[in-house]
């Protein structure tokens, strides 16, 4: 008999307002299945990103069919897969984690969710060249994600030059090739004047950082430009941009395709997207919770 019950989570930092309790059980019951998701914020917890191993532990223990893992455990979270699929190897981070048969493996539903996203939102764009803002570990995947959709040419701009060089080095030794580079934030003109679009991965426009991530002069109606916040869905980003005249993509296609592969993992059944999709503005929209 085909399994029809799961309890699954999501690990992570302040994780109370995250809609993935929602997105996944709205589905399961509408598919005839019983889906608990519960969340493990190490806030609340007290301990530090570095305690996902025996969290881990303890949710295999007592039965978690698996787990989705976010900031700022994502990265501390490969070292406890006993295997890692090829996207979470290729950026050394783990969003999602499946126990079977003993065994924790990990995968990144971030790069496949962004991917299918910007395929759905933008599927007629040029990406010739693309500017990324954010190095971080949502920007990990989606400078990914951008490499399999074929961008040409990625430059990664952050405020930690570190944190771009790594990464575009990581990347381009995984491919075997050069298609990443690095950029200061103030190359940003002289980089915009010229690429195709813009995706934004910091936390720049979501409620407790509001504001724009760059000057808005600096956006022209020929670039498009695809977001990765989704609370709120219309950042400051995006209502600029959609007033200068460019295409854009929020960031709750990702949010929702992400957890439509995680699902799909936990549960050996594919959800459907649409309905998810459709789920996410009144989600979005409603009070967060008071933690």
């Amino acid at each position: 008999m085909s399994k029809d019950s799961f309890l699954v989570g999501l690990i992570g930092a302040g994780v109370g307002p995250s809609l993935s309790p929602a997105l996944h059980e709205r589905e399961a019951d509408r598919q005839g299945l019983r889906c608990l998701y519960r969340l493990i914020d190490i806030d609340r917890l007290g301990v530090g990103p570095e305690a996902v191993g025996e969290l881990l532990r303890a949710a295999r223990d007592v039965g978690y069919d698996g787990l989705n893992i976010t900031h700022p455990c994502k990265r501390h979270a490969v070292e406890h897969m006993d295997v890692l699929d090829e996207h979470a190897e290729a950026v050394g981070a783990v969003n999602t984690v499946v126990f079977q048969d003993g065994r924790a493996i990990g995968h990144n539903t971030d790069i496949t969710g962004f991917a299918a996203a910007f395929t759905r939102g933008l599927p007629h764009v040029p990406t010739n060249h693309v500017v990324q803002l954010g190095a971080g570990g949502a920007g990990a995947a989606v400078a990914y994600a951008l490499l399999t959709l074929g961008a040409g040419r990625l430059t990664l701009v952050d405020a930690v030059p570190g944190a771009a060089t790594a990464l575009a080095d990581r990347l381009n030794a995984y491919r075997g090739d050069d298609r990443i580079s690095t950029a200061s934030p103030g190359d940003l003109p002289a980089l915009l004047a010229h690429a195709d679009g813009l995706v934004h991965a910091t936390p720049t426009g979501m409620a407790a950082h509001p504001g724009l991530p760059l000057p808005a002069e600096l956006l022209t109606p020929r670039l498009w430009v695809a977001e990765v916040v989704y609370r709120p869905l219309e950042t400051e980003l995006l209502r600029t941009a959609r007033k200068l005249g460019c295409t854009t993509l929020d960031g709750g296609g990702m949010a929702v395709f992400q957890a439509v592969d995680a699902f799909a993992l936990f549960t050996g059944r594919r959800p459907d997207a649409e309905r998810m999709l459709a789920d996410m503005p009144g989600l979005v929209a409603a009070p967060q919770p008071d933690l």
